[in-house]
């Protein structure tokens, strides 16, 4: 199992190193866009964000 998370947090590395890596002018726009909105929004992303690993996670694991 410790195998199994070593393994996930090594991938969410790898995706998000990919945007700064290939575009790091793109990254800083969406990084600055992102500090332009409420907490109300950036908590309904993350919900998204959680709800979908999740079920990703449930239905792959």
């Amino acid at each position: 199992m410790s195998d199994a998370w070593w393994l996930a947090l090594g991938l969410v590395l790898v995706f998000e190193g990919l945007l700064p890596l290939l575009s790091p002018g793109g990254w800083r726009r969406v990084f600055s866009q992102m500090l332009s909105l409420r907490d109300g929004q950036i908590r309904f992303f993350g919900l998204i964000s959680v709800a979908v690993g999740g079920l990703i996670v449930l239905l792959f694991g």
